[in-house]
């Protein structure tokens, strides 16, 4: 799930909830939500969260 990647890649990063919350701009509780499995990240955000973490950026849908 892809919340177990999100808490997994956090904790490898060495960062907090506030952390990571503060560093692309939305709030802890946020964070939290999408480590809990209630919701997921905005296309925009977990591309700023792959470059957080070092990890590929997903793949956006093609445009046509």
């Amino acid at each position: 799930m892809i919340s177990d990647k999100l808490f997994a890649l956090r904790r490898r990063a060495g960062m907090s909830q506030q952390e990571v919350a503060a560093a692309i701009g939305v709030s802890r509780q946020t964070v939290s939500n999408w480590e809990q499995n209630q919701g997921a990240p905005a296309l925009d955000k977990a591309a700023e969260l792959a470059r957080l973490y070092g990890v590929s950026e997903p793949q956006r849908p093609c445009q046509r």
